[in-house]
């Protein structure tokens, strides 16, 4: 019990010592106002009707499928995932969440009953698209809108009854391909963002890169009454704008992409937007692009009245990892040394948290500058330095190193080097190097974290009350391997290989546990509390079994969901990355072990586990929590390529 008891006494210390540092964070009302909670994307929640005495007694209150049975009714022939990341909205009553075809439908909240289901634009025939992260809700207390992407279009639409409101953009939406270049299309799988009176949008490019010219992934706002663009975002900054000097021989002025392909948050009082941008062309060679290369791979704060960019920080410079800073920025507000900073968040692939004053960008802890390994492909400039936060410590495992190999039994780590050294290896940063078809030829670079993280689009949650941020992360190495390229394809002179995905001796990874993980950090102090690992992983493999060994974790990619009393976490999908596609190269750990059916619920001061159901596939989107008439309900939503996808409420009886 002591443990619990100091915990609990900490908070309260901190509650009596700063009331108002944590007042505006967090769901608020038994509501979901926004995708992750708020606009800050604590994915925080201060109800506590369920807690660890009764959770165990959570039934299921209702279910309702990915898409309503309406859809089908218009065209019988409709095919749809079975997986959808999207998470409802939750105001007044009303649940609000993309289908799994990009259309939104409304439900009651307490039965999952459908209010209304938002008709195809263009009728029948337009049943075909893809599911998006969520939906924006804003009202002026005069007027009320859903703001929702789908495909190439931005709708909005009346909460009331789910139709197009005309006086928004061309009869109730906007095509977003305005304000792009020439020949651009537009798509994107996150989830709008509203301040004040604009709605942001992202969006997502292909990681084919075929020449070193591209189209940027500009972000743009857009007025959430009209419709009409009202700021644009240069990711890659163009000609007399700040930044271009990071650019060598003016590469700017035809390098793309750079999207913010994840998700944004804001701070509302401040008037303020902060975008995690991602790789420019291409996001493993860049040897076109000589130099640091902004606004690649940076959080980038701007105004959200103007665009205008307030202040930025690169988390990699020239990037050549595909370390996308991959989740939304999470404000927090703490307490470092006695002093109450305004605080925002920056997860990383490469399990780094870097933390600034959301005012200033100044960082909390200093940020230092380290040699890093330097690339040997030809024409390749790498950076010197890259930057690491001094606080907090990493919250993964880092480096293809010896040391991080398998050691379960001798023979297994005999096996591992044997592996490890057909690739080259280094700590974090050491580059893509080439892959060679000769016997003594190395076959690339063994990165870790590799491209999937680390920390990834799932983000963190973080709780106003005792200031302590939860992580979910997975060890997952990649092999970074790039080819010459064939000057009638591409003008590249390097291209990305085979993204290969590498596994251990007989099929277990090639590193050392957890594969799957939650880290719980003080930010307060800039100290991890506790690590878990998250499942069972691997610790019934033939060649381990014997060990009795602990939980392994599972390499999913749950969403976390925070409560005053509780905090719940899946294993993610067992469905590949990249829509269930089987790479070349996956190992079959991947391939059998990726994601899990348990649903969790931790003990928010020590980790430990203190309920678990097992869903009837993995956990596909972030969980939900809200109050209706009294009681607290819990949303949870799986699926897989085998089991249809449901949205289940769970209640206390």
């Amino acid at each position: 019990m002591r443990p619990r008891l100091t915990f609990w006494m900490t908070v309260a210390a901190l509650v009596l010592a700063s009331p108002a540092a944590f007042a505006q964070q967090g769901a608020a009302d038994g509501e979901w106002r926004s995708f992750a909670g708020d606009l800050g994307s604590t994915k925080y929640s201060g109800l506590d009707q369920i807690d660890a005495d009764n959770v165990d007694t959570l039934r299921v209150a209702w279910r309702r499928p990915l898409v309503d049975a309406a859809y089908l009714a218009i065209n019988p022939d409709v095919r749809y995932s079975s997986v959808s990341t999207s998470a409802p909205v939750i105001v007044d009553g009303v649940g609000y969440i993309p289908n799994a075809i990009g259309l939104v439908e409304a439900f009651d909240i307490g039965t999952g009953e459908t209010r209304w289901a938002q008709q195809p634009y263009g009728g029948a025939d337009d049943l075909r698209g893809a599911g998006t992260r969520g939906v924006a809700y804003w009202s002026d207390g005069a007027d009320a809108r859903i703001l929702a992407q789908r495909g190439e279009y931005l709708y909005a639409l009346d909460p009331e009854t789910g139709e197009t409101l005309g006086d928004f953009g061309d009869g109730g939406r906007v095509h977003l391909t305005v304000g792009l270049g020439e020949g651009a299309r537009y798509r994107w799988g996150g989830a709008p963002t509203v301040v004040r009176d604009v709605v942001v949008v992202g969006q997502s490019m292909s990681d084919t890169f075929e020449t070193k010219e591209a189209l940027r992934g500009d972000v743009r706002a857009f007025d959430v009454r009209t419709g009409a663009l009202r700021w644009q975002f240069h990711t890659i900054p163009q000609a007399g704008e700040f930044g271009t000097d990071s650019w060598a021989d003016d590469s700017w002025q035809y390098s793309g992409h750079a999207p913010v392909w994840s998700l944004f948050s804001a701070d509302e009082e401040l008037g303020y937007v902060y975008m995690p941008v991602t790789s420019p062309t291409n996001d493993m060679y860049g040897g076109h692009r000589g130099g640091n290369n902004l606004f690649g791979q940076s959080i980038v704060c701007v105004d959200a009245e103007t665009g205008e960019r307030v202040w930025h920080f690169q988390t990699v410079h020239h990037g050549l990892w595909d370390y996308d800073p991959p989740a939304a920025p999470i404000l927090m507000d703490i307490t470092v040394d006695g002093r109450p900073i305004k605080a925002v968040g920056q997860l990383t692939k490469q399990a780094f948290l870097f933390v600034f004053d959301r005012v200033t960008g100044e960082p909390v802890w200093p940020i230092e500058e380290r040699p890093v390994p330097q690339s040997g492909t030809p024409g390749e400039l790498t950076s010197l330095t890259q930057p690491f936060p001094t606080k907090p410590p990493a919250f993964d495992r880092q480096g293809a190193t010896e040391d991080n190999l398998i050691d379960f039994t001798p023979e297994l780590r005999a096996e591992a080097i044997a592996i490890a050294n057909s690739y080259v290896t280094g700590p974090l940063f050491t580059p893509p190097s080439i892959r060679g078809d000769g016997p003594n030829d190395k076959k690339g670079t063994i990165q870790l974290p590799g491209s999937q993280g680390g920390a990834d689009v799932q983000g963190a949650a973080f709780d106003p009350e005792t200031g302590f941020l939860y992580i979910p992360s997975i060890t997952s190495p990649f092999v970074a391997d790039i080819l010459e390229g064939n000057p009638d394809r591409t003008n590249l002179d390097f291209v990305k290989g085979s993204r290969q995905w590498i596994g251990g001796p007989r099929g277990l990874p090639l590193f050392k546990p957890p594969y799957g993980r939650v880290t719980a950090i003080d930010m307060n102090r800039g100290e991890i509390v506790w690590m878990k690992p998250n499942g069972d992983g691997p610790r019934n493999h033939p060649a381990i079994r014997h060990l009795n060994l602990g939980p392994l974790g599972t390499p999913g990619r749950p969403a976390p969901l925070l409560t005053k009393t509780l905090l719940f976490l899946g294993e993610g999908s067992t469905n590949l990355p990249g829509g269930g596609r089987v790479m070349d190269g996956m190992p079959p750990q991947i391939v059998t072990n990726y994601g899990g059916r348990w649903f969790r619920a931790y003990d928010k001061a020590t980790g430990d586990v203190v309920w678990q159901t097992e869903l009837a596939a993995g956990s596909i989107a972030p969980p939900v929590t809200y109050m209706f008439e009294g009681k607290q309900h819990l949303l949870v939503s799986f699926g897989d390529v085998n089991v249809p996808g449901e949205i289940v409420a769970y209640a206390l009886p």
